[in-house]
């Protein structure tokens, strides 16, 4: 890298924390909040299928165009973020489903909303969990960084809290009741970052693969066409029990250790040893849809929708 495209890339690091800073500043300072209608804000990011399809505003006529990245506040387009600021002031927020909580990435929004659920915002939480990259809280109970009591309606998708569980609300995509014929025994998910891994993907150049960075057609189709997946993409995982299938990860944050249907989790080095351990669970799709079903009556009710 040259010199001038290494400044260029400091100063656009620059900007972009100068522009999350005075978004923020601006909307909490802002004595003026309404709930004048509603907006999901999640993380809206096409090249991420799990992270784009977590959103209830996707299969919701209630909230159909009503739908926000969490990264609109840092863009450098002054009138994307003013956009993002008034869309956030005036309106009640839907917050997204993904791996939105205990990751540093989204602090600054997470600390943005405990200020504003001081306020008479109307906020729900709808399908988050934890998502922390310590190993040393692999499996362990972690403390949100938000309170969750003071918000209207919090659900999580981590089972065996306090807080409502609600699975990821992409199990209501229609693509789950289609029927695939099973082509292989295992098939591999990588999440897209595995990808630069070479080691990784070497070891495992004798099955098929894919990656969340395909369509979502395309990974779904993959995963309900293997008998057995083994993946490091939660969504990979979810969807893969969503198809009754068996089912192994290997972990990258916390986020695969609580939810209510258990996968073997394993090692890139030590997968075949955990084979033997692998099972399916019936009936995961139906509950997932029942679950967010009732929840959206609730959500809708609370937010007068």
């Amino acid at each position: 890298m040259s010199y001038l495209n290494f400044f260029k890339k400091k100063l656009s690091h620059f900007e972009r924390a100068r522009n999350k800073k005075e978004v923020i500043e601006r909307i909490v300072s802002n004595p003026y909040q309404h709930n004048n209608d509603v907006v999901n804000l999640h993380r809206l990011d096409p090249n991420n299928v799990g992270d784009f399809y977590c959103a209830p505003h996707h299969y919701f006529d209630e909230l159909k165009g009503k739908a926000l990245d969490l990264f609109d506040y840092k863009n450098n387009d002054d009138s994307v973020r003013d956009n993002w600021h008034k869309t956030i002031c005036e309106n009640a927020l839907i917050i997204g489903g993904g791996g939105l909580l205990n990751r540093p990435g989204f602090n600054m929004h997470m600390n943005m909303l405990e200020k504003l659920s001081q306020t008479d915002k109307k906020i729900v939480f709808w399908g988050v969990g934890h998502n922390s990259k310590s190993s040393k809280l692999y499996g362990k109970q972690i403390k949100y960084n938000i309170t969750p009591s003071n918000y209207g309606l919090v659900g999580v998708r981590d089972y065996g809290r306090t807080e409502e569980w609600i699975p990821c609300v992409s199990c209501m995509h229609p693509i789950f009741d289609t029927s695939f014929d099973e082509t292989r025994e295992i098939g591999i998910v990588f999440h897209q970052k595995t990808l630069r891994n070479k080691k990784v993907i070497s070891k495992f150049s004798d099955f098929e693969s894919i990656a969340n960075n395909s369509t979502f057609e395309a990974m779904v189709e993959f995963i309900a066409s293997s008998n057995i997946v083994l993946t490091d993409s939660y969504h990979a995982m979810y969807w893969a029990m969503l198809f009754n299938k068996k089912v192994m990860v290997f972990p990258n944050s916390t986020k695969f250790y609580d939810f209510k249907y258990q996968p073997v989790i394993s090692t890139f080095s030590n997968y075949k040893d955990d084979l033997n351990k692998l099972q399916s669970y019936d009936e995961v799709l139906e509950e997932c849809r029942t679950v967010n079903n009732a929840f959206a009556e609730k959500a809708f009710n609370y937010l007068n929708l």
